[in-house]
């Protein structure tokens, strides 16, 4: 007999996926962990015969060749088909090893759904509710503004395809305890118990304090990022009118007639959206000083900014990567 706790998981997953409306057919993105695994299952048995899965096999530690065994295995059974890529992320000065890694995986799974089933425009992923309150955590640890205080989204479009993350209100331990109760079992990756990751450490030692000492913080938690997505929604509307008045590239009189908010505020539109970088607090900060600054003539422009450098083009800004 089901339990009423499991049955409460099921529940939640199953409203989860209610709210889940993807293209189909669709594919998973399954590293063989209790997450994905629990995605899988439930999305194969939601749209038979429409779901595919990718693995990413990083190669970084011994157990991987085993991860990809069992997600084969796993496949087999569940009758769905499995594009398994090879990824080693090399990391660029500046860059983390995680970023790489992160960037790495996202170009692997674009690929391999792409090439293996032109016909899929959706990729699923996995994280879920626990996952979002880490990365609101380590946002708040860095200092971060509305951008990383949105956290993760539960859906965007990159790379040509289309992006879910359908389970951002299921606790992690409710896709444990329902993958239980379905009798499946999955691959614990041991690197998730390396508490030398600030993600490792808020898992192990803050959720379950914040459990004790604040039941509903998943939900609380999850309307503070969801405000600030919606703040953030207004600001970048706000930066794309700022930078068409400016113009690309971005002329020095037209953003010196912006107040310094606002001039940080389309900077760093036009960064993100023309060069595919952000620049720090710091870096930024020191633009804006020169930019104050830049009164004559000859006055030079050439700063360390994100992944290059911005630097003055006669009455422009301009970007020359590093």
């Amino acid at each position: 007999m089901v339990s009423r706790l499991a049955s409460h998981m099921a529940q939640s997953i199953e409203q989860a996926l209610a709210d889940f409306s993807p293209g189909l057919p669709f594919a998973v993105a399954f590293s063989g962990g209790a997450d994905s695994t629990a995605l899988l299952l439930a999305c194969a048995r939601r749209w038979p015969g429409q779901v595919s899965a990718v693995h990413i096999h990083h190669g970084l530690q011994e157990a991987a060749d085993a991860f990809e065994v069992h997600c084969r295995a796993l496949c087999h059974q569940l009758n769905v088909p499995l594009a398994v890529r090879r990824v080693q992320a090399g990391h660029a000065p500046g860059q983390s090893p995680e970023d790489a890694a992160r960037k790495a995986r996202y170009a692997a799974l674009a690929e391999a759904a792409k090439g293996e089933w032109p016909e899929v425009r959706d990729i699923a992923l996995a994280q879920h509710a626990d996952d979002q309150v880490e990365t609101l955590l380590i946002a708040l640890s860095r200092g971060a503004g509305l951008p990383g205080l949105a956290c993760m989204p539960a859906q965007w479009q990159r790379l040509g395809l289309n992006w879910h993350r359908p389970f951002l209100s299921v606790p992690g331990e409710a896709l444990r305890e329902w993958l239980q109760s379905q009798g499946h079992s999955w691959i614990e990756d041991p690197s998730n118990t390396d508490e030398s990751f600030t993600r490792n450490r808020i898992r192990a030692r803050v959720l379950p304090a914040l459990a004790e000492a604040l039941p509903a913080f998943r939900e609380t938690f999850a309307r503070s990022a969801a405000h600030a997505a919606q703040a953030q929604e207004v600001l970048n509307e706000v930066a794309q009118q700022d930078l068409e008045h400016i113009g690309v590239p971005p002329r020095i009189e037209a953003l010196q007639g912006l107040g310094r908010a606002r001039q940080s505020l389309v900077l760093r539109h036009w960064l993100r959206l023309h060069h595919a970088t952000t620049p720090s607090t710091a870096q930024l900060s020191a633009l804006l000083d020169q930019l104050s600054a830049c009164t004559t003539r000859g006055h030079r422009i050439h700063l360390k900014v994100g992944t290059g450098f911005v630097q003055r083009q006669g009455l422009h800004l301009g970007w020359q990567s590093a």
